[in-house]
């Protein structure tokens, strides 16, 4: 069975869905401590959440690069996500969505949401035909996710270096294995519509 080009996987219950985020310590242990985004963490940034966590793996190669040494799985409400993603702009031009690029750029400059689809990843962190889903949190996106949506937060680095050791020693069923359960997840039509899912 094909995998739609532009489909939100990510694991999630009835009432909420897991995004991860890699950081230094310096702003991963504070959030572990406390459940919540603290300082040094800060909310005038625009802070970028991923559903997928291959291509988290991806984005900081196993826990390794500097600055994501730590990543975390953010569980949230999916209220709080749905409201993200209804308040959305794609972070690029589509002719398909968009009237015009100058209505696209007046869009973008007013909602305190971004998405964009990344190519998926596979095991070997090669990118598929297929796309991954990242959403960027401002402004008062920042703030709702921050005080209202993050229902609790695990580390999961060493799951990453678990599963980047069993790929190191041949064993893939095994690094598969440890991968979290991810599935299709159900986007109100209106959302898929406005950024362009499917």
């Amino acid at each position: 069975m094909s995998v739609p080009q532009r489909q939100v996987r990510a694991s999630y219950t009835d009432e909420t869905i897991t995004v991860y985020q890699a950081y230094p310590p310096s702003i991963a242990r504070p959030a572990l401590a406390n459940d919540r985004f603290v300082a040094p963490f800060k909310r005038e940034r625009m802070t970028w959440v991923k559903p997928s966590f291959l291509w988290m793996m991806y984005r900081c190669g196993w826990a390794s690069k500097p600055d994501q040494e730590q990543v975390l799985a953010v569980e949230i409400s999916r209220t709080g996500f749905e409201w993200a993603l209804r308040r959305a702009c794609l972070s690029h031009y589509d002719a398909d969505r968009h009237e015009s690029r100058t209505a696209w750029a007046g869009q973008l400059k007013a909602s305190p949401v971004r998405v964009q689809w990344d190519p998926e990843r596979s095991l070997d962190l090669r990118p598929l035909s297929h796309r991954s889903l990242q959403v960027g949190l401002s402004g008062e996106a920042v703030g709702r996710y921050v005080d209202e949506w993050i229902v609790g937060i695990d580390d999961v680095t060493p799951t990453a270096y678990a599963i980047r050791e069993r790929l190191r020693d041949g064993d893939r069923a095994g690094a598969t294995a440890l991968l979290p359960a991810e599935r299709p997840y159900p986007l109100p039509a209106e959302i898929a519509t406005s950024i362009s899912a499917g």
